[in-house]
């Protein structure tokens, strides 16, 4: 079993910065496609991006575009998300989550295709 630790988040003013930690445990966290999903309160788990299992590849909703930027490094078992030019509008709980497929082809952005989920940590972008 995969268990994953979200940190980082916090209260931070529009237009400021965080940086978002996941840390996995196990010793085949760089054969697992990652991924980062929000949910605000009453409201769906939303796509936010996803990172293959090298790093090499990553993609993005459009509503995080250009502003997040997730990375990982597999020697210290961790996937981050670099979060930039925050709005009020990013405000949720960030969850991280592992598609359990070992050297998976596709980077999926549907909930229901990953396996394995933190516990969320929260991120509140005042106005």
């Amino acid at each position: 079993q995969v268990q994953l630790v979200e940190s980082g988040g916090g209260l931070v003013q529009a237009g400021g910065s965080l940086r978002l930690s996941c840390a996995a445990s196990g010793r085949t966290f760089g054969r697992y496609n990652m991924a980062w999903f929000r949910q605000a309160p009453g409201k769906e788990r939303d796509f936010v991006g996803v990172i293959n299992q090298s790093g090499g590849l990553t993609y993005y909703a459009d509503s995080v575009e250009g502003r997040f930027t997730i990375s990982r490094d597999n020697a210290k078992n961790t996937m981050y998300l670099q979060m930039n030019s925050l709005k009020p509008e990013d405000t949720a709980v960030y969850y991280c989550a592992a598609d359990l497929t070992i050297e998976a082809k596709v980077l999926h952005t549907s909930a229901g295709e990953y396996d394995y989920w933190g516990q969320g940590t929260q991120v509140t972008v005042s106005s």
